[in-house]
């Protein structure tokens, strides 16, 4: 039984078994133009992997030129990021702004408020005392004589109105 690091050298030594065995029988003879054909095949190999090399290189230079165009692209586009900070900070002042003109409207109104009312309570106490002037004036200008006619002249009234009611009861 053979082991599992002979098998993967079978056809390496299948190669080199045949390429000895031509060259052994001159099946194949070492010329010139072999040592030209495995010189060309040398070189086309060594040009092969200088290609791909450049082909990195040029892909590595083309990425980085894409880069370069992203980036300058955010760079023309970062006047809009100015302009929308600007715009917020001038809302944030006129927020600021329409703050202190409220709260010195509402401080303006509290104090006419309170105005007002010292002047509706003024006018309100000047009626009352008024009212209590001359009410005491009036109660003061009244004699005793001219309480006892009043008297007497609502008696007459009272007496006057008890006959008119008794009277529509006829029928």
């Amino acid at each position: 039984m053979l082991s599992h690091s002979v098998l993967p050298a079978r056809p390496y030594v299948l190669g080199t078994g045949l390429i000895l065995y031509a060259l052994s029988k001159e099946i194949y003879v070492i010329t010139a133009e072999t040592f030209t054909a495995m010189s060309l095949i040398g070189i086309m190999q060594k040009l092969a992997q200088l290609e791909e090399a450049k082909q990195s290189s040029i892909q590595q230079i083309q990425n980085a030129i894409d880069m370069e165009k992203s980036q300058q692209a955010l760079t023309q586009k970062r006047h809009y990021l100015f302009d929308v900070q600007r715009n917020n900070i001038a809302m944030a002042l006129e927020v600021t702004y329409q703050e202190r003109l409220y709260t010195v409207y509402k401080e303006v109104k509290s104090r006419l408020d309170y105005h007002i009312a010292v002047q509706n309570m003024t006018r309100r106490k000047e009626q009352e005392h008024m009212i209590n002037w001359v009410e005491k004036h009036l109660v003061q200008s009244i004699s005793a004589e001219q309480e006892k006619e009043t008297v007497a002249k609502c008696i007459a009234d009272l007496k006057l109105l008890a006959k008119k009611a008794q009277a529509p009861l006829v029928m």
